[in-house]
């Protein structure tokens, strides 16, 4: 697979992250709401966004990760990202991580961006397990991954760490046989 996929929703397109996206980019990795529970800082400044992309980019050159740009269909706007990381290709293991801006939050966007790359991850990558490590806190997210099938398997104790500080982790997996 040479050339990113793309995939289309009803009111989404997924697509390659672009240059022209580091200024959304910036938006969401600076955002405090945003980053509150992903494991990382906010990001300062325009480089840091264009280190992101660039990383994404190579997850993908590499085949070790795939970062889709969430975008609204009608305007390509970007309001979040999301996809798959930490590939163990040998057992068919991936980890699913995603991100919107506030002010998408709540239209059921990332529920619709996720149920497009599950199957892709299962059909076209041979998965048979997807992780997804949450934050205890992190509510929305839990009833996220849960509604999807994923099933919650229990904590990984101070696994994280961001702000200055270790945090705990829900591990919840969503298996083929299962889907």
């Amino acid at each position: 697979m040479n050339v990113f996929p793309e995939l289309i929703t009803t009111r989404l397109r997924l697509r390659e992250i672009k240059e022209e996206d580091v200024t959304a980019l910036f938006t969401i990795f600076s955002s405090a709401h945003t980053m509150k529970y992903y494991g990382n800082d906010t990001i300062q400044n325009l480089e840091e966004a264009e280190g992101i992309m660039m990383s994404f980019r190579k997850g993908f050159e590499n085949k070790r990760a795939w970062r889709w740009g969430i975008t609204l269909k009608e305007s390509d706007e970007l309001i979040g990202t999301c996809g798959f990381h930490n590939w163990a290709e040998r057992v068919g293991r991936i980890e699913i991580g995603y991100d919107l801006v506030e002010k998408a939050e709540g239209k059921g966007y990332m529920t619709e961006a996720l149920s497009a790359i599950i199957p892709f991850g299962f059909d076209e990558l041979h998965l048979n397990r997807i992780g997804a490590l949450v934050h205890p806190d992190n509510t929305s997210s839990r009833k996220l991954v849960t509604k999807l099938g994923f099933q919650e398997e229990g904590v990984l104790r101070d696994y994280a760490y961001a702000g200055g500080k270790h945090f705990d982790l829900m591990m919840h997996a969503l298996l083929k046989k299962d889907w």
